[in-house]
């Protein structure tokens, strides 16, 4: 490997949104089975990437939701309902920040 790859590949250590793993070792990480995250990226909640031969590659931070909806699932939520659950917080979270952007600049948003 050129050296300069291995700089990039180690840049990659701190990215969140790396695909670095694989549908195994996320399941494994996850403690559920990859039927789980099949039905997470069928439901559209998460989309991994695929590898150069189509095997589905997750990062840090779809593991992160992942592992949300598996919380929510363990407690009961029928899937769906639990990916809708995790959505919906995502756009609240967002809503909250842009509202907060905007109280600090003093600026409203057009009331178009």
């Amino acid at each position: 490997m050129a050296p300069e790859a291995r700089l990039n590949a180690a840049d990659n250590l701190d990215d969140d949104d790396y695909p670095a793993y694989t549908m195994g070792r996320a399941a494994e990480m996850l403690g559920t089975t990859p039927a789980f995250l099949r039905a997470l990226g069928e439901a559209r909640l998460i989309t991994p990437l695929r590898s150069g031969g189509g095997h589905r590659r997750y990062s840090r931070r779809q593991l992160r939701v992942a592992a949300r909806a598996r919380e929510l699932v363990d407690q009961g939520t029928p899937i769906e309902a639990a990916c809708r659950i995790i959505t919906l917080e995502d756009r609240l979270e967002e809503a909250l920040r842009v509202n907060q952007e905007l109280r600090r600049s003093g600026s409203r948003p057009d009331a178009s």
